[in-house]
Parts: structure tokens; C-alpha cells; sequence
């Protein structure tokens, strides 16, 4: 009980907090006003644009020029704007669904999730510690951040993989710079044309669910086409989050072959209670399901929607802040390549993958 409500006040912001969520607040509200108004000037010509590139764009563009200069008061706001709120967002996202729209992603979904999750672990391990020569733990992190979901894969693998802090800053600065690229590229690929011939609407919410780094990354790049394709992203993005805490005890159990069998069992049941298991990810799942049984008033309904994309466009504005463009240097040229290989295998080789299950 006492490890609950722990975990409830971690979503409480307190004074530290308030300069920093008054600033992100502000910037989403601007962005959500910019989008409506871009919408009504150019007549709805405008596509591959939303409140959340938006905001993850404006934030880019001030966290590379004026935040740097405020960050020490503003940063704990907008880091509890980058990770709690952001969480929260990912939770209420599931009034926006019902298990009718989640049943008819389905297996297909299951199956691509796990095919890119595990091909991809296991190149970037292959690539990365027998071609590039990089040390096992930094490899072991860039592959967790880009199998599975991003910066919180690399945070969640740490204490199994008992890396160094440079080496987690390092992995989660090539999801960020890649994971940035591919929630652009994706949308603007296919108002180009370029994926329909192979992929339907659902199928490119899949594919995007599948690939792309970060939870809040899959959510621009969904919800740049429709809303519905946002949505089946979104579905297929959470059952891969979810494949994070059975991946990290196969990671635990992996890491602690060649040890004595009696401190091989301790080590493994010590790692295994480190395993942060990602509790929003089910919390969404449950509002998912009370949104479809229970029933709700329109109006309940249509402001926990507008609530939810609130919270979404201050998490993106509070991410847009914290991406500096230093983090490429700070990467080094080596996990950069192996980023850049990985970023290309996921668009390439996850599209295979995502291709050849929805022809069965």
C-alpha cells in the first residue's frame, strides 16, 4: 500500500515544478490555437501538420536557443512534463479507443512487434559489439532503446545491464536524434505516396507502432495522418511497450550465463527485481476497456479527450525543449553509425517485416 501511494505522489507535481509546467502549458496552448488556425487560413491544405509536431518543433526551436538560458529554473517542470505527464497522456489516450479498434489490429500486431523487437535487438548487438567494436553495455542499451520504446527501454535496462551513467546518456541521445528524424520522415513519406502501394492506412499505423523509437514519437507520426491511423499506432506501440519487462528478464537471464550456479541464481532473482515492469502501459489497456463497458456521458468523454490532448501537446512541447541538437556531438561517431544502421533497418526491414505479415 505504502509502495502505491509512493508511486501516486510521483504524479503529483509540487513547487519545483510549477514555473517549469507553466511555461510547458503555455506553449501547448499556443501550439493547440496555431494548429486550429493554420487549419481555417490555408483551408485544410496544410497536411502532415498537428498540434503535436507542432509543439515537439517550437520546443526544438527554443531548446536550442532560449531555454538553455532558463533551463535551471524551468527544468524540473519540464522534465515532470517529459515523463509523468507524458505517461498520464498515454493513459488517458485510452478514452480515445475501444477493445473493437484494439481486437482489429490483432495478431498481425502481436507477431510484427515481436519479429521487429527481436531482429532488431539482435542486429544491433551483432553489428555493434563484433563489427563497430562497441563495449557490450553501450550496445546492449542502443538496442533496448530502439527495439523496443525509446529513451524509457534504455532508463528500464540500466540497472540489468549495470552501465555507467555516460553510457545510458550516450544510447538515449542516438533514440532521440534518429527517433526525432523518423516521426518526421514517416508522415511526409506517405503524403509523398511512397508507402501506399504497400501499406493501407491500418498497415502504416502498424508499421509506425512497430518502428519508431518512442511512445510519444508514434503519436506525432500517427496522428499526422488521421486520426484513426494515430490510433492503431498508438495500439500497436503499447503492445511492443509492453514486451519490455518479459525482454529485460531475458536480458537478466542472458547477462548471467557463465556465472556459478549459485550466484548465477542470485544474480538473476536481484535483476529480476530490478525489472521496472511499465505499469502505465496496462493502466491504458484498463481505461480502454472501462471506456468500452462502462458507460460514459458525451460530455465526460469529449473532456477527457480534450484533456488528453492537452496533456499530449505539453509532453511534446517539454520534449521538443529537452532535444538539443549537442546531443550529436556528445553521441561520439560510433553509436551514431550504429543508430544510423539501426534507423535505417527499422524503416527498411521493419517495413519488410510489417509487409510480409499483413500478406498472410
Amino acid at each position: 500500500m505504502h509502495a502505491f501511494a509512493q508511486s501516486v505522489n510521483h504524479y503529483v507535481p509540487n513547487n519545483r515544478h510549477l514555473a517549469g509546467l507553466f511555461v510547458v502549458l503555455s506553449g501547448s496552448v499556443f501550439c493547440l490555437w496555431l494548429n486550429t488556425s493554420l487549419a481555417t487560413w490555408s483551408n485544410g491544405r496544410i497536411v502532415g501538420l498537428s498540434s503535436l509536431t507542432l509543439a515537439i518543433l517550437l520546443g526544438m526551436l527554443l531548446g536550442n536557443t532560449i531555454y538553455p538560458h532558463l533551463a535551471e529554473r524551468l527544468n524540473a517542470g519540464v522534465c515532470f512534463a517529459k515523463g509523468q505527464i507524458l505517461r498520464l497522456a498515454i493513459m488517458f489516450y485510452g478514452f480515445k479507443l475501444t477493445m473493437t479498434q484494439v481486437a482489429s489490429v490483432g495478431m498481425p500486431a502481436v507477431m510484427t512487434d515481436a519479429l521487429v523487437l527481436t531482429s532488431t535487438f539482435l542486429l544491433t548487438y551483432w553489428l555493434g559489439t563484433k563489427w563497430l567494436k562497441i563495449d557490450q553495455q553501450t550496445t546492449l542499451l542502443i538496442g533496448s532503446g530502439a527495439s523496443i520504446c525509446g529513451a524509457a527501454a534504455v532508463i528500464a535496462a540500466e540497472p540489468v545491464v549495470k552501465a555507467e551513467a555516460h553510457k545510458v546518456t550516450i544510447a538515449i541521445a542516438t533514440v532521440v536524434v534518429f527517433g526525432t528524424i523518423a516521426m518526421l520522415l514517416y508522415p511526409f513519406l506517405y503524403h509523398l505516396g511512397w508507402l501506399q502501394p504497400w501499406l493501407s492506412a491500418q498497415q502504416y499505423g502498424i508499421y509506425t507502432g512497430s518502428t519508431i523509437h518512442e511512445v510519444a514519437q508514434v503519436v506525432v507520426a500517427g496522428n499526422a495522418i488521421s486520426t484513426d491511423v494515430g490510433n492503431t499506432a498508438v495500439v500497436s506501440k503499447m503492445i511492443r511497450v509492453m514486451m519490455l519487462a518479459p525482454f529485460l528478464l531475458v536480458l537478466s537471464f542472458a547477462l548471467t550465463k557463465g556465472a556459478g550456479k549459485n550466484s548465477e541464481k542470485q544474480t538473476l532473482l536481484m535483476r529480476a527485481k530490478q525489472v521496472k515492469i511499465p505499469w502505465f502501459a496496462f493502466i491504458f489497456i484498463l481505461i480502454v476497456v472501462l471506456h468500452t463497458w462502462v458507460p460514459m456521458t458525451q460530455n465526460f468523454e469529449r473532456s477527457m479527450v480534450m484533456l488528453d490532448d492537452v496533456l499530449l501537446t505539453m509532453a511534446m512541447f517539454a520534449l521538443g525543449l529537452t532535444t538539443h541538437l549537442g546531443a550529436i556531438k556528445q553521441a561520439g561517431v560510433k553509436p551514431l553509425i550504429l543508430g544510423a544502421i539501426m534507423f535505417a533497418w527499422l524503416i527498411l526491414g521493419g517495413g519488410l517485416i510489417n509487409i510480409g505479415i499483413a500478406s498472410l
